[in-house]
């Protein structure tokens, strides 16, 4: 994947582009995470699909902001697409990812060809300050690595980055506890709001979802489909091969 800069109200973000001449798909990932989670998917879903993966702001590449509001989130997306010059494409998220994805749908009637939202719901309550303690640089990438802990390592090693004062995280955590604050709530309006084909898919060990939630969330939306896969809330990178295989099975329909 290719990277490029584009402007979205005053800041620069970044983005990995697969090129090509696939129908588009905006990948968009959780918190803490970047553009990067997409690689592998973007690589299996070639030709068919021209993958662009964004480093949601403040995270990755992208410029650190001084908001974090729904609204904000969906604004980024919008200067995506006009960047791109295309009326329309199919939108995939992982948890902050997955709500951007369907409120921008429920916002911009047309502009979402489908969506695939991965393990996260209609209703969001998630407190994520204990990442708090993750702030700051450390002397090493172990020290960076101890201070995080074995659970989240290997989901954020694609956001070290050795700075001048020794090993961060690409994210400011005090940024992302305020946009996860931001995020909590009721968006069941949201959810129902498109109309276009969705696919939910939740992890059987997540977290952060219940089976019973994204069951109602799919027998709720017309044209929703819900599969478990195993995995956790990154069920993308727990199961790559059967997420890729659900994703190309549900995408099979709207390739050229």
């Amino acid at each position: 994947m290719t990277r490029f800069s584009f402007d979205s109200g005053g800041l620069r973000l970044s983005c990995l582009d697969a090129g090509g001449d696939g129908r588009p798909l905006i990948a968009l990932h959780a918190h803490w995470l970047e553009a990067a989670t997409f690689e592998p998917l973007a690589a299996a879903l070639a030709p068919a699909w021209r993958v662009v993966a964004l480093d949601q702001r403040g995270h990755g590449e992208s410029d650190h902001a001084s908001s974090y509001e729904r609204a904000d989130y969906l604004a980024d997306l919008g200067a995506l697409f006009e960047h791109l010059g295309i009326g329309a494409a199919v939108l995939l998220g992982n948890s902050l990812g997955g709500v951007n994805a369907y409120q921008f749908a429920a916002r911009h009637p047309g502009r979402a060809v489908a969506l695939i939202v991965e393990d996260i719901g209609a209703v969001v309550q998630d407190d994520t300050s204990f990442s708090l303690a993750w702030a700051g640089a450390y002397p090493t990438r172990a020290a960076l690595e101890e201070a995080i802990g074995p659970r989240f390592v290997p989901f954020l090693r694609s956001s070290f980055r050795q700075a001048h004062d020794g090993w961060r995280l690409a994210f400011d955590p005090r940024e992302t506890v305020a946009s996860q604050r931001a995020l909590n709530g009721d968006h069941w309006a949201d959810w129902l709001a498109s109309t276009c084909p969705a696919l939910l898919v939740r992890g059987a060990e997540s977290r952060v979802t219940s089976a019973a939630h994204l069951e109602e969330m799919a027998a709720r939306r017309p044209n929703t489909r819900l599969v478990t896969l195993a995995g956790g809330h990154v069920v993308h990178t727990d199961n790559p091969a059967d997420f890729v295989e659900t994703v190309r099975d549900f995408l099979r329909p709207f390739e050229r």
